[in-house]
């Protein structure tokens, strides 16, 4: 099971932990809100396998760039997702529009900062994270929001 702790910023899953940013916005689960869920998901799709750390996903699509900061500075307001993508699906009452939501995991630009939340609602990891964490799980993998 993956576990992720919003008050530590931290992803566990078995011997391994990643520092995580999640929204911005907090906590929530209402649709438009910008805000990470909380409660008990599954892993519903994994995206980006075998592409290169700093793929850019548009809609979920490799767009074919690397990310870059001259990209960034093309782009100034793309939500950046980059690399591999974990999908959430929520399986409680309150958290069941998450993969409605779009929420996952994914990789974020390297200068991005972990530890603070500063997402539009999904889980960011660091490039390298993410590349190791999608090796580690599978479709299916029951994974935790808590606050605590």
């Amino acid at each position: 099971m993956i576990s992720i702790s919003i008050k530590d910023q931290i992803l566990s899953f078995k011997d391994k932990t990643y520092s995580i940013s999640s929204a911005a916005n907090g906590l929530g689960e209402e649709e438009g809100s910008f805000c990470t869920p909380t409660g008990k998901f599954k892993i519903a799709s994994m995206i980006g396998d075998g592409l290169e750390s700093g793929a850019v996903l548009v809609a979920r699509v490799p767009t074919g760039e690397i990310y870059s900061p001259k990209l960034k500075q093309q782009h100034p307001d793309r939500d950046w997702i980059l690399t591999r993508i974990l999908w959430l699906d929520g399986l409680e009452v309150h958290n069941k529009n998450t993969k409605k939501r779009y929420i996952y995991i994914h990789g974020a630009p390297d200068e991005a900062t972990m530890g603070v939340p500063s997402s539009k609602g999904c889980i960011r990891l660091r490039n390298q994270d993410i590349i190791e964490l999608f090796e580690r799980v599978k479709i299916g993998e029951d994974v935790v929001i808590m606050k605590a």
